[in-house]
């Protein structure tokens, strides 16, 4: 999906771009933008839920200004990983650890969802700074939406279980990683940009770190 965002002052507001299945132990991969005061910069704030459980935040600021002009925003989902890009670059990848006993997403159907919400009692500096309704109607701008994916209807994936997905397949996707050169990138962004990175707070998990923390 391409994105513009909010300008001016955006404090309080939350642009949203994500998948989301249904239930109590519901699946969820978010990319959620988060406004801020002008000339400030806008955060970018991931999070992947799998059987309801969330807490897995990763945030980034941007090396452009994300209201000027449209960017491109992906996520690829499949059975092994999930890799949230930026205009063709990874920022995040969260890898299928459930051999260590972490839950991954890939038992229920998901929908995309976008929206424009008002979370001023923690979006912007924690909730300190409140929404300027004076500058309403805020607009975030959509367009060029794109997907190549398994339909589910009827019980049924419009993707063949049978035969193993291939290079030269319709769906490549399906078991797609990272290059030598795009994980150079993702820790390029990772080093200069990542502002959060729940599997480096401590304070909030006293008890020890999440199980896919500790992976290598």
């Amino acid at each position: 999906m391409q994105l513009k965002l909010v300008p001016g002052n955006s404090a309080g507001t939350v642009t949203a771009y994500y998948l989301s299945s249904k239930g109590s132990t519901w699946d969820e991969i978010d990319f959620e933008f988060l406004g801020n005061l002008s000339g400030d910069p806008y955060i970018l704030h991931t999070n992947v839920f799998s059987q309801g459980k969330g807490n897995r935040e990763q945030q980034f600021y941007l090396w452009f200004d994300p209201t000027a002009d449209f960017h491109t925003y992906s996520i690829l989902w499949n059975p092994q990983r999930i890799i949230f890009s930026v205009d063709g670059t990874p920022i995040r990848e969260f890898k299928n650890m459930e051999s260590k006993g972490v839950p991954f997403p890939k038992d229920q159907p998901m929908r995309i969802y976008s929206s424009l919400w008002n979370a001023d009692d923690w979006a912007t500096r924690g909730g300190l700074v409140k929404t300027d309704w004076t500058q309403a109607p805020f607009t975030a701008s959509y367009r060029n939406f794109n997907a190549d994916a398994c339909i589910w209807s009827g019980g049924l994936s419009s993707c063949p279980s049978s035969s193993p997905p291939s290079s030269t397949s319709n769906n490549a996707w399906l078991s797609q990683e990272l290059d030598s050169s795009n994980q150079e990138r993702l820790q390029w962004v990772q080093k200069n940009y990542m502002i959060y990175n729940y599997c480096a707070d401590t304070k909030r998990f006293p008890q020890g770190l999440p199980t896919e923390c500790n992976a290598p």
